[in-house]
């Protein structure tokens, strides 16, 4: 398999999981720019949309959107527990939160990284930039409340809502946000970090710890 990356990005995620179940997997890196893979192919001959993350299979096929990878990753090894059974109750709980993550946590964060390049009405810039973090923190208070009942997400095991869930609390060092106000939170950052896994993705992708 072949993992189509930008560094940090939620094409991090995979990554991660594709460490956490031990698969044998390349990386390539593209760049968001000029949608240049590194191998000097142009990533929208892989996938049309032009974002990461893109996993092709090994008969070729490519599968996108990061919530599907990792549900089929996650389903490729159903002993791990990282996805619940398909049909199950636990599965539609748990794609309830990686719903979340995605449309509450993750697209919430765009606002941020557009508003860094923004040089017009610098004034207008900072009352948006004050809205999307006061709505992001109302939503951390949210994760901040299960994982101070919980060891992860979802209960006492790790699933790949949790690889998510890290993926994009991460971006709060980009942003100037702090999760300091969250000790349940830091204290799954902490946990999440701990696993080689995590560690292995962060190495090969060039990013801080």
């Amino acid at each position: 398999m072949i993992l189509y990356y930008t560094p940090g990005t939620c094409s991090f995620a995979p990554h991660i999981l594709l460490n956490e179940l031990g698969f044998d997997f390349k990386i390539l890196k593209v760049d968001p720019k000029t949608k240049k893979v590194e191998d000097g192919s142009d990533f929208y001959s892989v996938s049309s949309n032009g974002y990461v993350p893109a996993l092709k299979l090994d008969d070729g096929t490519i599968l996108t959107e990061g919530v599907a990878i990792m549900q089929y990753l996650a389903d490729l090894k159903p002993e791990t527990g990282l996805a619940p059974k398909l049909g199950s109750m636990e599965r539609y709980q748990l794609m309830s939160m990686m719903n979340f993550i995605t449309s509450e946590l993750h697209k919430a964060f765009g606002p941020l990284f557009a508003l860094d390049r923004m040089v017009q009405n610098p004034e207008g810039a900072a009352q948006l930039k004050k809205f999307t973090k006061d709505n992001l923190e109302r939503r951390f208070e949210f994760v901040a409340k299960i994982l101070s009942e919980k060891t992860f997400m979802m209960g006492d095991k790790m699933t790949i809502a949790d690889v998510y869930l890290v993926t994009v609390l991460r971006w709060t060092r980009y942003v100037g946000m702090s999760l300091d106000a969250w000790p349940a939170i830091t204290g799954f950052m902490g946990r999440m970090h701990d696993r080689a896994s995590v560690q292995k993705a962060i190495k090969a992708e060039g990013l801080k710890g």
